[in-house]
């Protein structure tokens, strides 16, 4: 096994798994942290081997979601960062390997939309909240981020998590269709490999473009950044 650190964010490998681990506090979407898991993926992305992504993190977050603070110190950025974090997003979203998010912890906005871009999500069971908090905290979703949980998700669970707020357990997301399975904290890592262990020989070049061109949409309006 091998690793690479990037401050807050570390990239193993274990044969065919690739785990990107977001760090070990609320992993909120800074323009350090998401350059951190950009540089991450270009290791992930530069090797040849067969490879599948498991993203996870340690302790009581996912991923918080953005960074409202720093935006509010930052007002004059906001336009670069949108762009950055939809950036992120749609690289996720077509990442030309298998990927599956072993959601730890809470996911809030969008740390739950991280998790939506990746093929698989597997969710705790016992602890942690799955939640798009948009609509109370009067933050309308933007036309890309929009468009990325559309085309994840059914009609139904996207209205049943985006116009509520509703703060879903584990059980209750798989029950929603938020995420595929929950599972006790220490068989996380497990069962969501499990989910892209086999499938981690797909060539890269066409599971790419198969992505590219399911998602679509939702790429270009991530990539547009319009607010």
């Amino acid at each position: 096994m091998t690793t690479e650190e990037y401050d807050m964010v570390t990239i193993s490998q274990d044969g065919p798994i690739w785990t990107l681990n977001l760090g070990d506090d609320e992993n909120r979407f800074t323009p350090d942290w998401m350059a951190a898991v950009d540089v991450a993926l270009d290791e992930l992305e530069a090797s040849k081997a067969p490879a599948a992504l498991v993203t996870t993190a340690e302790g009581k977050f996912f991923t918080n979601g953005l960074d409202l603070e720093w935006l509010t110190q930052h007002a004059d950025q906001y336009a670069t960062y949108v762009a950055q974090v939809q950036g992120l997003m749609a690289r996720i979203l077509a990442l030309p390997v298998p990927t599956v998010a072993a959601i730890n912890g809470h996911a809030f906005g969008a740390g739950a939309m991280l998790a939506v871009a990746h093929d698989y999500r597997v969710m705790r069971e016992d602890r942690g909240f799955f939640c798009f908090p948009e609509v109370d905290i009067r933050i309308p979703f933007t036309p890309g981020m929009n468009a990325l949980i559309m085309s994840k998700l059914t009609p139904s669970a996207a209205r049943d998590s985006m116009t509520t707020g509703r703060r879903f357990s584990g059980p209750d997301a798989v029950a929603t269709g938020l995420v595929d399975a929950s599972t006790p904290l220490d068989g996380l890592a497990e069962a969501a490999a499990g989910y892209v262990r086999e499938l981690a020989g797909r060539d890269r070049t066409t599971l790419g473009v198969i992505k590219r061109r399911m998602f679509a949409d939702a790429v270009e309006a991530l990539h547009d950044a319009e607010i």
